[in-house]
């Protein structure tokens, strides 16, 4: 039985950065501009096609984050919709591939999720205040097999 194809960010210069991480075992892309970076692979919530995009990481009590951010756009990324509607995801930090549990920061532990991660990338404060939307931090908790 073969894996099943996974679409990655159409996003030029995000696919040639997971092409790299993929294609080198997470040793060239896992650090990004100084900054750690994961892969995340949703389920699309639409299509049911596997899609695969990069995102800076930080790490709390043995969970991942990463923000919905999209740069303060004024709407949430589609990966964040797609784990939103299918919570079950697949994350690679570096050579380690696992399945996680995504879910969205609930308000008492945003703030320091936030703070932890506007500390990794600064730009995370700008980009809340270019929207009017309330930035997501995503929680992914790694599940057993």
């Amino acid at each position: 039985m073969s894996e099943p194809e996974i679409v990655d960010s159409p996003t030029g210069w995000v696919n040639r950065h997971i092409r790299r991480y993929v294609e080198s075992n997470g040793e060239d892309g896992h650090t990004w501009r100084g900054v750690p970076t994961l892969l995340l692979t949703t389920t699309g919530r639409k299509t049911g096609k596997l899609r695969r995009t990069a995102l800076i990481y930080g790490e709390d009590d043995g969970r991942y984050l990463v923000v919905a951010s999209q740069g303060g756009a004024k709407v949430h990324p589609n990966w964040y919709f797609n784990l939103s509607a299918n919570p079950e995801v697949e994350v690679q930090v570096g050579p380690e591939v696992f399945r996680a549990r995504a879910s969205t920061a609930m308000a008492d532990e945003k703030p320091h999720l936030w703070k932890l991660m506007s500390s990794i990338w600064p730009a995370y404060d700008d980009y809340q205040e270019r929207t009017a939307r309330d930035i997501p931090v995503v929680i992914l908790q790694p599940v057993d097999s």
